[in-house]
């Protein structure tokens, strides 16, 4: 299995009759002979004796399609033949880390897969040499086989997988030159594309298991609501309805199918008390976080101008508002949850099975090793999947069913009940010397500590743990004489936590955009006066991240030619830009093409995007991570926000949550930018933060107004500038 950046596991193994070989991320590991049938899911690579080459993939598929990836890797090295390529999910075992998050799945992964695949090889190539009795050097592999040209011989892998077992595995094999790739870098169909289009995939919600009852959890609309009122015998007496059960998250109905369970549900007719006077509100929050985005703050990275650097003459000022928002991913939460004595099993489409595994066996007072997690693919994740509230819910359901039973969340549970990207307010100022140059650039964020997990009071004395909290505002990389920028913490009692792209998006947001602002100051185009910002030290140390202008200029570059930046455009419509360096890893551009009507609706025409991820896997992957990324963009930038009223938020649908449909898709153009780093870099989150600010941009480009807070409402808009 492939672990996540921090751990990987020590564990591996010798078959009889298959060649297995593990890692642990610093080197290869010695193998120990298995009988046939061992099957253990650990960072095994295993070649079967038919020839066949199986991958235990340790990383969740959320539609990102990192197991193609993770498989191509693999499969370079070990020279294996494509087709023969066979995927394995892994499961939670001691000392494991499967998590996935981070954009991390394809970095962490790219060396020991590399050095695993590589050992396979040059053990199958010894023992082809061997049974031959010819020089080693004089064999080679390619296409699942060793060949022997001086003599025109050759041998499939599963014909040598007996012998290979036999030989002590290399500490550290000899990988390939990147001019020798033949599958790394090009245009590859996803391997599980077939069975997710036919419907063979499983899901977490296909799941089913003999026996298995169904449930629906009715759970408090706000933290501390009292049941006033239900109607218990009604619900009981709906056909297929087998028992109610009140647990400490809510009230369960357990029944013989999905639709008795929620018909059970809806006829049980809840009434919760009324909410406190001082419950949650979202319009007094966002009066909290205006004040606090004026405070001094935690400073996360100060630079002070150099002597004689001119003096700040004039003082430009603006605050943007970032809102709450949902997941809403496509599949609801679910889990089944079969707790038979002191075991536990699990079925789950879970980021954390860890967590899920640790947590499932505290609430039932049982050991980890006594949980059994099924990572299932998920249907969507988007962080909201590395919390594990839905499997805890299941476990303790089926406890009390005494059955195996599958947890399903309805839409406005998913909606109401999950974590959400909490709101955050970021005040900024730019500083113009007499001649008008802007010369120094503060940026101050208003946000929120994650509250689903606790907090290490040890790390809140770091300053690199403030700058965790705000991605994209202590990482400017513009060229300012002097830059200020610092965290507020804002106390929020509504579960909030990883978003995709977690903190940089609302960060990113406000930057980009007052980029532009400052760029109107002095009467510059955004895109070149950007290019100009980025030009003094290529390399620039910004905080505790380093960022290369020079990857981030030739993505600014690429964007303008090939949007043809300087081409007019006609009346009502506009282009923005904006940009972004992800952790100093991934580099990504946008320019943006909006239109507006006269009823001051927003629909984006045309997105033409470049990036710079490093060595590129695939291609594929990398388009559809971008297009996945501009689609989210434009559902925070122009759909639904999340909003609370007496502790509960008010939004439970995709008709009062909207979400970008096929038909907000605009045109979108792909760019992958040549890079000189020789390693991959992330994909799932780095495309969110920019699209955001490149819209906004966008739209005050067509309509003179500026944008500060998401999302774009028509309403923002009737008091257009001439």
């Amino acid at each position: 299995m492939i672990t996540s950046r921090r751990n990987f596991l020590k564990t591996a193994a010798f078959g009889s009759a298959s060649l297995i070989i593990g890692f642990d991320g610093l080197r290869l590991l010695k193998g120990a002979n298995a009988e046939t049938n061992l099957f253990e899911p650990s960072n095994w690579i295993r070649v079967d004796a038919d020839g066949a080459v199986s991958l235990t993939i340790g990383k969740c598929e959320m539609g990102q399609g990192v197991r193609t990836s993770l498989a191509m890797i693999l499969a370079e090295e070990l020279e294996a033949d494509w087709t023969k390529i066979r995927l394995v999910q892994a499961k939670p075992s001691p000392g494991s880390d499967l998590g996935t998050g981070g954009s991390d799945s394809i970095a962490s992964s790219w060396r020991p897969l590399r050095q695993a695949g590589a050992a396979a090889r040059e053990m199958l190539i010894t023992a082809a040499a061997a049974r031959w009795k010819v020089d080693r050097a004089s064999c080679s592999a390619a296409r699942g086989e060793i060949l022997h040209p001086p003599s025109n011989r050759r041998l499939e892998y599963g014909s040598l997988v007996s012998d290979a077992a036999k030989l002590q595995v290399p500490e550290n094999p000899p990988l390939k030159n990147a001019s020798d790739f033949k599958i790394i870098g090009q245009r590859t169909a996803r391997i599980d594309g077939p069975d997710i289009v036919c419907g063979k995939a499983q899901y977490g919600i296909d799941v089913k298991i003999p026996g298995m009852l169904y449930a629906s959890l009715e759970r408090p609309p706000f933290a501390g609501a009292k049941v006033k009122r239900m109607h218990e015998d009604k619900a009981r007496a709906v056909h297929g309805v087998r028992s109610i059960v009140k647990l400490p998250r809510g009230i369960a109905i357990i029944a013989d199918n999905t639709w008795a369970a929620i018909k059970g549900r809806t006829t049980l007719a809840v009434e919760w008390d009324d909410p406190p006077k001082n419950a949650f509100d979202s319009d007094a929050h966002w009066k909290r976080l205006e004040a606090a985005s004026h405070e001094t703050g935690f400073i996360t990275r100060e630079e002070k101008a150099s002597p004689g650097t001119a003096e700040v003459t004039k003082t430009i000022e603006a605050t943007y508002q970032y809102p709450f928002y949902a997941h809403a991913p496509v599949e609801t939460m679910n889990c089944v949850a079969d707790m038979r004595g002191n075991r536990c099993t699990i079925w789950a489409p879970t980021q954390a099975p860890e967590r899920l595994q640790n947590e499932v066996a505290k609430l039932l007072g049982i050991g980890p090793t006594n949980v059994e997690v099924n990572i299932t693919l998920i249907g969507g994740g988007f962080g909201r999947r590395l919390g594990v509230d839905y499997a805890i819910e299941a476990a303790d359901i089926s406890r009390a069913a005494k059955a195996p039973v599958q947890l399903l969340w309805s839409r406005a549970d998913d909606m109401k009940h999950g974590h959400f990207q909490a709101a955050s307010v970021h005040y900024l100022s730019a500083g113009f010397d007499a001649h008008g140059m802007p010369v120094s650039w503060k940026h101050t964020k208003a946000g929120s500590f994650h509250n689903i997990s606790p907090l290490d009071p040890k790390e809140m004395r770091d300053t690199a743990w403030y700058q965790d909290w705000s991605w994209g505002c202590y990482d400017v990389p513009y060229n300012f004489s002097a830059i200020q920028t610092a965290y507020v913490p804002v106390d929020l009692p509504v579960k909030h936590g990883p978003w995709r792209s977690v903190f940089a998006p609302s960060s990113v947001f406000a930057r980009e955009c007052f980029i532009d602002e400052v760029a109107q100051v002095r009467a510059a185009d955004p895109l070149e006066f950007r290019l100009e910002l980025l030009k003094g030290a290529d390399v620039i140390k910004a905080g505790s991240t380093t960022v290369d202008r020079r990857r981030l200029r030739r993505v600014l570059e690429t964007v303008r030619d090939k949007s043809t930046w300087d081409r007019r455009v006609s009346e009502n419509r506009g282009r923005g830009v904006a940009c972004n360096a992800y952790f100093g890893r991934t580099y990504i551009a946008y320019v943006v093409e909006v239109i507006t009507d006269h009823e001051n609706n927003v629909r984006v025409e045309r997105v033409v995007a470049a990036v710079d991820c490093g060595r590129v896997i695939n291609p594929v992957g990398v388009e559809q991570q971008m297009e996945s990324g501009i689609i989210w963009g434009i559902s925070s930038a122009l759909k639904g926000e999340i909003t609370f009223r007496g502790g509960a938020a008010q939004q439970g649908t995709f008709a009062d949550f909207a979400v970008a449909r096929m038909r907000d898709t605009p045109a979108i153009e792909v760019h992958i930018v040549g890079s000189d780093a020789p390693l991959p870099f992330g994909m799932g989150e780095p495309p969110v933060p920019p699209i955001a600010p490149a819209i906004a941009n966008a739209v005050f480009a067509a309509t003179g107004m500026r944008i500060r807070r998401l999302p774009i409402r028509p309403e923002h808009l009737k008091r257009r500038a001439a």
